[in-house]
């Protein structure tokens, strides 16, 4: 598997290919149907196939102000297209200046002239050029021009439409088992683990308080069960179960900032602090509760653990 951020980075010869290009944000099954069908076809024609994916997210550049929650981030998205047969990505930065190429100097300067494309295949939907005027029917007239194929695929799984708006409301509802199954995964959060109030450590459930990204999908306030994962020099491929509190800690004074905190099961030896760490959502518990008492709030703490060993079983 190759990763090239950057279309200059693509060796000058690399043979003919098989290409598909989207943000594939969340890489999720309807993304996982078109980046398989086009390693497939790859296969069948003897060829390699290659992922196009866009960062920073083309609405902040066209339209600064409307980044909407990402639902992976950029390495986290590379690793997800890798797994699905793939045989290179390729990052290709998205500017103002990207933005405003006409359809034609896009399609000639991408898929052409950098990786030779035989056959091309996108979402139904798929966009492209200046004002996103190039559309699957203008792809399929200019393949005819520069010698290659291409097809529009629906973003479908199991006979449904699959869409990330679809998974970013199912997130800010709090249904993260809804967001799961058009993801074909549990949804991730990733972020850096910093020291917050320790208010965890000292109710007796130590948390790991991560740091996320700007734009990060988080789902709604409230308690889940899922997975504290890491993949680190110090933690290589560890995957602990865990009980998510995300919120603004109500029955605390002073509370106000909206964190993502996660309690490994049984677990208080763990030093986590400056590891890059990924929290898995796998079902709702509760919403978040303003107690009455520090006490009320570590019984219910103890029934959030339980309920979250049951959840990951």
């Amino acid at each position: 598997m190759r990763r090239w951020h950057g279309l200059d980075e693509v060796p000058a010869d690399w043979g003919r290919s098989v290409v598909t290009i989207g943000v594939f944000d969340g890489v999720h099954l309807g993304h996982q149907r078109i980046v398989g069908a086009a390693a497939e076809e790859a296969r069948r024609r003897g060829l390699r196939s290659v992922t196009i994916t866009f960062d920073p997210h083309p609405d902040e550049v066209v339209r600064p102000g409307t980044h909407p929650p990402l639902l992976a981030t950029t390495q986290r998205r590379i690793e997800l297209l890798e797994g699905l047969g793939t045989d290179a990505v390729v990052v290709v930065p998205f500017t103002l200046d990207l933005s405003k190429t006409p359809p034609d100097e896009f399609v000639q300067q991408v898929l052409v002239d950098r990786l030779h494309a035989a056959h091309v295949i996108v979402g139904e939907d798929f966009r492209f050029g200046h004002k996103a005027k190039g559309d699957v029917a203008l792809l399929k007239e200019l393949g005819a021009k520069y010698d290659f194929t291409a097809e529009g695929m629906p973003l479908v799984a199991n006979g449904d439409t699959i869409s990330s708006t679809y998974i970013r409301e199912r997130l800010e509802a709090g249904d993260v088992e809804g967001a799961a199954a058009s993801l074909g995964r549990p949804h991730r959060v990733e972020g850096v683990v910093v020291r917050g109030h320790q208010r965890g450590r000292a109710l007796g459930f130590p948390t790991a308080n991560l740091e996320t990204l700007p734009h990060t999908a988080i789902p709604a306030d409230g308690v889940y069960g899922g997975w504290l994962v890491a993949d680190t020099d110090r933690y290589p491929g560890f995957r602990w179960p865990a009980a998510i509190s995300i919120g603004t800690n109500p029955t605390f004074e002073g509370a106000g900032e909206r964190t993502v905190e996660a309690y490994a099961l049984d677990r208080d030896d763990l030093d986590l602090y400056g590891e890059h760490m990924g929290v898995d959502f796998t079902a709702r518990i509760r919403d978040t509760l303003k107690f009455d008492s520090i006490e009320a709030l570590i019984e219910e703490m103890h029934r959030d653990v339980d309920r979250a060993r049951e959840i990951t079983a």
